[in-house]
């Protein structure tokens, strides 16, 4: 017998025998106020499966069976890409229940009990992804009524949420007054009041979800059941500002306008909810690479100049003991060890001034860094990591602390000591400095210790007292602009390439080769911009110039009609490749939001095919243009 083997109760064996032949149960998965769940295998289609049961003492009660039967229904006709499927609805015997797609992964519930809050970039597209799901279902009439953690499954593959369970889900206006159903934790007022209850109540629960899941705590809390819902009907949501968790202020406000205490104060549907989620995500630019430079190496004193620096301290103290004595060499050493950072820290903050950056961008860089590093530690930092961290980190500080009061003591002792003490010292430290580099490498894995030491410095006043001597350095020289812009084609390119690399493996492979596609759309539109201000200029030097009426007649003016009809032509194709690229990314935002099938994309991918084509035929009917008009080469219609 397999030593963690649990007997299955008698309801597993009861069941099992109705089912034999249809499907196989393996194990209870989780059971609550409306059924248990079941992971099974179904004999004939030889697949994975989920099967929720009524159990049978709550199935002879003729109100509960068809609330349970017309749940099981209304989901059944729910089919979206982030909604569970359920397969069948069937009743044997005595047993009453229906069968859904196994997902494997987790619940949102245990991913925030396992590893904490979820970083604002993978809150936002989970919360995103269960607002669309929403919205679908308010499209169908059919309200969810307990959305929760526990009801938002993280596929394990992909990280897709999947909204499960729609267990006292009803359709609109279908449940009496006087009815009341959920979870206490994310239920919302009017759902406590037992009132009519909309797709506002669902949105309003969602917005408990995501405060829960960014911050790990609950928007309220009680002594008991009574307390939290009188605290609800009493008193507003805090804000999730309150919590102290580093969540933009974008998405900050989102959660803030779901927990609402008025469903007219709440977003009117989940579909504007989930569009404001995806400004929350585009948001987070990638950063300039002056910053991301900065923050990654050049404001860190790690480099082969702080080496050699350290070197030439150490070479001139030496040089200076030996001529003048100890104590100047100490002194030498002292000052040495305040003016190199000061000269390190004036002269990174001159970089970034002269790249027209200033002491301000530093923070919010240094944020972007920060959360990107956390999401990626966060990935496979599991329970043993955890706890080799915390054993390392107590055996660190008891053999550190050992070490620190039987050295000196030691030391103080005289020769004695110094003759029984050494295999102790010796002792002490085998132990505190494997233990101690240990946990700083497991410390390291968990959170980038370099963004947040750094961030602190440069964030203090240490990086505003360097700004401020680096810009009187710099003088009155007026500041670079900053290089922070990024072009319309590369914020669409971005984002559509994004989108596609979430698209699960057999959607990616039927829409073929399109990351190329959207790269050379890029292309193009940066090709026809800078001809197109090229052009400008040329036109604004045409009109500007000297010459007389006279002058402008005849070939000038000839010259200066085909530039302007060239413009025109270069501005249209700049906006058709634009909006091919805006289309693209609607498109598979669409298709992730179930509401666009992928042959309906393969026709937008085709129209930005004929688009690119057309900018590539202009690109070779104007090069000789640009011989006649001696165009500079660098300004010539070429792919950058």
């Amino acid at each position: 017998m397999p030593p963690h083997y649990v007997a299955p109760d008698s309801l597993f064996v009861a069941f099992q025998a109705a089912l034999a032949g249809r499907y196989s149960l393996d194990r209870e998965l989780g059971r609550g106020g409306m059924g248990v769940v079941y992971l099974a295998r179904e004999v004939m289609l030889d697949r994975t499966v989920a099967i929720k049961l009524l159990p049978p003492a709550l199935a002879t009660q003729p109100a509960l069976r068809d609330r349970f039967l017309r749940e099981a229904q209304l989901a059944a006709k729910l089919s979206h890409p982030h909604i569970v499927p359920i397969h069948s609805v069937d009743c044997i015997d005595d047993f009453v229940f229906f069968v859904m797609a196994y997902v494997e992964g987790e619940t949102l519930a245990q991913r925030v009990h396992t590893r904490g809050p979820l970083p604002a970039r993978e809150g936002a597209r989970v919360l995103r992804e269960v607002a669309w799901a929403l919205g679908y279902a308010h499209s169908q009439q059919v309200v969810h009524r307990d959305v929760k953690p526990d009801n938002i499954l993280l596929e394990a593959n992909t990280g897709r949420a999947l909204v499960a369970d729609f267990g006292i889900a009803a359709a609109t206006g279908d449940v009496s007054s006087d009815q009341v159903a959920g979870t206490p934790d994310f239920m919302s007022p009017e759902q406590i009041l037992g009132a009519d209850v909309d797709a506002r109540s669902d949105l309003y629960s969602l917005g408990a979800t995501a405060f829960y899941a960014l911050s790990g705590q609950l928007p309220f809390s009680g002594a008991n059941t009574s307390e939290l819902l009188a605290r609800k009907l009493s008193a507003s949501a805090p804000s999730l500002a309150s919590t102290g968790t580093n969540v933009p202020r974008k998405l900050t406000q989102l959660v803030d306008w779901c927990l609402a205490k008025e469903p007219a104060d709440r977003p009117s549907n989940a579909q504007l909810l989930a569009d404001q989620f995806g400004v929350a995500i585009e948001q987070r630019r990638e950063l300039p690479v002056a910053l991301r430079a900065f923050v990654k190496r050049n404001g860190r004193t790690d480099g082969a100049g702080t080496m050699l620096t350290l070197v030439g301290s150490v070479v001139g103290a030496g040089v200076v003991a030996a001529i003048a004595g100890p104590v100047q060499a100490l002194a030498f050493a002292a000052t040495s060890a305040v003016v190199a950072p000061v000269a390190f820290g004036v002269l990174a903050a001159r970089r970034m001034l002269d790249l027209g950056f200033t002491h301000k961008d530093l923070g919010p860089a240094f944020d972007v860094e920060r959360e990107s590093s956390r999401e990626e530690r966060a990935v496979h930092h599991g329970r043993v990591r955890r706890f080799v961290e915390s054993t390392l980190r107590h055996v660190a500080r008891v053999s550190s602390a050992t070490s620190a009061v039987v050295i000196p003591t030691i030391v103080v002792g005289g020769e004695t000591n110094w003759l029984y003490g050494i295999p102790l010292v010796l002792l002490c430290l085998a132990v505190a400095v494997p233990s101690v580099f240990g946990y700083l490498v497991m410390l390291q894995l968990r959170r980038d210790v370099d963004v947040e030491f750094w961030s602190r410095v440069w964030s203090n006043r240490f990086g505003a007292w360097s700004f401020a001597l680096a810009r009187k350095w710099r003088g009155t020289a007026p500041l670079a602009p900053a290089m922070t812009h990024r072009a319309t084609e590369l914020s669409l390119g971005l984002a559509a390439e994004q989108l596609f690399e979430s698209l699960p493996r057999a959607s990616r492979e039927s829409l073929g080769d399109l990351p190329s596609l959207i790269e050379r759309l890029q292309r193009d539109a940066n090709a026809l911009r800078k001809r197109f201000d090229a052009l400008q200029q040329a036109l604004h030097g045409s009109v500007r110039s000297p010459a007389t009426a006279e002058h402008v007649a005849g070939a000038e003016l000839s010259h200066h009609d085909a530039l302007s009809e060239e413009r025109d032509l270069v501005q249209a194709r700049l906006r058709e490749t634009v909006s091919a690229l805006e289309n693209i990314r609607l498109g598979l935002l669409r298709l992730h939001a179930g509401s666009l099938s992928l042959e309906s994309l393969t026709t937008h991918i085709g129209l930005a095919i004929d688009v690119s084509d057309n900018v590539d035929r202009l690109i070779q009917a104007h090069q000789e243009v640009d011989d006649v008009l001696r165009f500079p080469q660098h300004v010539a219609l070429t792919p950058a």
